[in-house]
């Protein structure tokens, strides 16, 4: 039977999701304001995303932030799926557990601590800061969560399972693909759109990563606010949290469309 949500829990969460959205729904109202300002709402207008397309430069920060993102989402998912299968296949619980320790070094410790060491490690192995600084930065914080998303699917997964398929004569490669990976696929998927968010509103270690001529959202934002509010970043916002938005929604029915067929082995 299930438990029924006291009306002081139901208004606790109301005033969590205000103060979480309202500042979000505020930054969307005045996007349309033809004003200029977030003080006073004159008229509606799109001139601000008009302003946006328009700004060349800007789109070609979007196309950066994307491809890094999309770019860092993948080869984290494939090294942290490996990562994952390496931690799992230590017998000794001793051993997992330093593992896991050392992996998440990188989520527990400060933004600026890990920008800081990684463009100390840049300057002294001679790489130049841009794209690719960037690129190896978002894959480095992203294989930690992709690990955590995928090993908790590899501990529900019965040792039987590869028994049986080992009995039935399946190779090693037929074991991986067709048992093991099936049955991990939503761990997978988790930690791919969990690394594609992350890098895309990475802030702090880009900051200290990013060159000359290269550069992400998050840091073209912070560059523009600091000269002053102006409406085209509320623009450029509000396409953002649209973005996202989406992405929640795609995930969210790949997921039940799964549940629904069933994640398992494949025959």
């Amino acid at each position: 039977m299930d438990k029924k949500i006291s009306p002081l829990s139901r208004i606790f969460l109301v005033l969590i999701f205000m103060i979480l959205y309202t500042p979000i729904f505020f930054l969307v109202f005045y996007s349309f304001n033809s004003g200029g300002t977030m003080y006073n709402f004159e008229s509606f207008t799109l001139d601000w995303y008009k302003e946006l397309f328009s700004d060349t430069r800007l789109l070609i920060i979007v196309l950066n932030t994307l491809v890094i993102a999309l770019l860092s989402a993948l080869i984290s998912t494939i090294i942290g799926v490996m990562g994952a299968l390496a931690i799992h296949s230590f017998k000794s619980r001793q051993t997992k557990n330093t593992l896991l320790s050392l992996n998440n070094v990188l989520i527990v410790s400060p933004d600026v601590i890990i920008g800081a060491s990684f463009l100390i490690l840049f300057t002294m192995a001679g790489i130049k800061l841009g794209f690719y600084s960037v690129l190896l930065s978002h894959i480095a914080f992203s294989v930690p969560i992709v690990v955590l998303m995928v090993l908790p699917k590899l501990m529900e997964m019965s040792p039987t399972l590869l028994d049986a398929a080992r009995d039935l004569g399946a190779s090693r490669w037929n074991v991986m693909t067709k048992v093991v990976l099936p049955f991990i696929t939503p761990g997978i998927f988790a930690g791919f759109f969990m690394a594609l968010t992350f890098s895309l509103d990475d802030f702090a270690v880009t900051f200290f990563v990013t060159g000359n001529g290269f550069t992400t959202l998050s840091v073209e934002i912070y560059s523009l606010a600091r000269r002053g509010i102006a409406l085209n970043i509320n623009a450029l916002s509000t396409l953002l949290f649209l973005f996202t938005v989406l992405l929640v929604i795609v995930y969210y029915f790949i997921t039940q469309r799964n549940r629904q067929n069933g994640w398992g082995v494949k025959k």
